[in-house]
This record gives C-alpha cells, structure tokens and sequence, in this order.
C-alpha cells in the first residue's frame, strides 16, 4: 500500500463547502469503528477492497445514504428495497435480501453506539474480471456508520443556500440506467458540485437532457409558485427521492396543493420559495438560483418542522413521546 504521508487528518473543503458546512472530520479509511463486511463485523481500517476491483474502473456499485435518528434509521426497509432494486438495473443480485440488509444496518449501527448519524450501504462487483464483462464478479455489500450532522448547517438551511446552474445534465433514460442509485451517475454531480463551489455557490441546480429542471447534485427541488402551489418537476429521468415522497406526503396532509409537473428554467424567476428535500439535506430553504432570490417562507417553514418531527427530531415531538 503507497505512503501518501498524510500531515494532517483533517478534510479541507472549499470556502462554500466550508463555510456553510460545518464537517471537518478524519479521512474515511482512518478511523476507529467497526463495517459490517460480506456478513461479518471487520475493523474499520481493515474494510478494504483491490484496486482491480470492477467497481473501481467501471463503476459496478450501487449505494444508499440513510439517516439515524435516536438510533431509528429513517425509511430503513425501503433503502434496503431500492438498493436491491438498484443492483438489478446493474444487472447483479445482492446476495442478501433486504430483511438482512435490514439487520446488518442495526448490527453495525449498534456495534458502533450511533445515536444520530448516517448509514452508508455499498454493493459492487468485484476482482474475478477485469474488463467491461463481468458476469462472473463476486457481489460484495458493505455498511459503514458514523456521526453526521445536517448535509448544511442550521443558519443555511434556515437562511437558504445558494444555487447555480450547471453545464452538465442529467442523461435521458435511453442512455443510462437513471432511477438506479447508482455510483456512476453521481460523477457528473461531483463535477456540478465542485463547479458552483468554485464560483462560491453551495450546490448546483441540474437540468435534464432537454432542458428542464431536474434536481440539485443530491436532493429534489420543490418551489412555491405564485399561484400558492407546491411545486416539483416529475422524476422522469432522476431519483423519486424517499425523503422526497414523504414530504410530498406532509405537504398533502397540509392541505397543500401538489402539482408534480414539467419546470422550465425561466419559470424560476416566479418561485416565491424554493428547497430541496433528501436525506443528507433534510429539508433546506433555497435562498438563490443564478442570482435571483427567495425568501424562505411559511410553507417552507412548515415543511421542514413537519419534516423534523416525522423523523423524530424536533425537540416538541421527543417531549410528546416521552
């Protein structure tokens, strides 16, 4: 294994990232903990995989992102079912159905003591062929946890963070498996992401293949319009977000209106207020796109309280169940 010499053990972001973020933390392949390794609990430091891993030059390898409230992972069973669903659009099985994928992501949460935090779940081919065929690849599935606060800090998601529009798009349904959660779609996200971070913006808004609005690099958009609707585009070509639907369920149970729908960018300028949903976001306010602005507002507001005590979260809920 090279010596890359490490002098520090801390992560330097970019100013937005830094700014706005508050997560320096130790490099991921240096740290105490346990992750739960083709069923068996391994030393942090020891869950390793070959370079000539398939995942590694052909992006064979599918994952979840999950929250942890109060020692709760949110939505467990249906990341499990969309992490097997998404290994099937790859193409390989997971050899692990979600009842079990289930229980390894509470073993290993338990085996590390995580109260609050996120749940990282990985499936991918392995070393057996190394080549664009890989029907004979061994399926690995690994789950890390560890101590994650919000994706932004409490004064962004409540100020609202900034916007900018990438160059890149997210690709046609005809092109690549795109309601996979798949680890080669999210290149193109690292590409927007550090883009708009270089010009100072927090995160990038991505438009599809024709132009219209899709996502940001990691959680839907929604957007109050003028005519006092809840807005949001119609996933057709990029994840219908869990933490998505369930807002979508508070904002009915609201008596929101709903209008799932083709967005057009020049439509923005009519947002009375914009967030996004996901489950590192949570539910953050947008407070800029390409220089025009938004307020966070009461539904926004509403939303994320909602939002919070669905997962168990605010401070109100935690004194009613108790």
């Amino acid at each position: 294994m090279p010596n890359n010499d490490r002098k520090s053990k801390i992560i330097l972001y970019s100013p937005a990232f830094e700014k706005e973020n508050y997560m320096a933390a130790p490099p991921f392949d240096d740290r105490d903990g346990l992750i739960w390794f083709d069923g068996e609990m391994v030393d942090w430091r020891d869950a390793r995989l070959h370079v000539l891993s398939h995942a590694l030059h052909y992006a064979s390898a599918v994952f979840e992102g999950e929250r942890v409230y109060g020692g709760n992972i949110f939505k467990l069973t249906e990341h499990s079912e969309r992490l097997a669903a998404s290994a099937a659009m790859l193409g390989f099985d997971i050899p692990y159905g979600a009842q079990a994928i289930d229980d390894a992501c509470r073993e290993v949460l338990a085996a590390n003591g995580i109260v609050d935090g996120y749940v990282r779940p990985i499936a991918w081919r392995g070393t057996e062929m190394m080549g664009v065929s890989a029907q004979a690849t061994t399926i690995h599935l690994a789950i890390a946890t560890w101590p994650w606060p919000s994706y932004f800090s409490p004064e962004a998601r409540m100020k609202g963070i900034r916007l900018k529009t990438a160059s890149w798009r997210r690709p046609s349904p005809d092109t690549a498996p795109v309601k996979a959660k798949a680890a080669g779609l999210y290149m193109i996200c690292t590409l927007s992401k550090h883009a708009a971070e270089a010009q100072g913006f927090d995160d990038a808004l991505m438009l599809d293949w024709r132009g219209r609005v899709a996502e940001s690099t990691g959680a839907n958009i929604f957007l109050v319009m003028d005519d006092g609707k809840l807005h949001t585009p119609t996933p057709d070509c990029f994840l219908d977000g869990i933490t998505r639907r369930t807002v979508i369920e508070l904002a009915k149970g609201r008596g929101l209106d709903m209008v799932e729908r083709v967005i057009m960018p020049d439509e923005l300028r009519r947002a009375k207020e914009v967030f996004l949903t996901g489950t590192a976001a949570e539910v953050t306010a947008v407070g800029e796109i390409d220089g025009q602005r938004y307020s966070p507002g009461e539904i926004t507001r509403t939303l994320m309280e909602d939002y919070e005590r669905k997962v168990g979260k605010s401070p109100a809920d935690a004194a009613s169940a108790a």
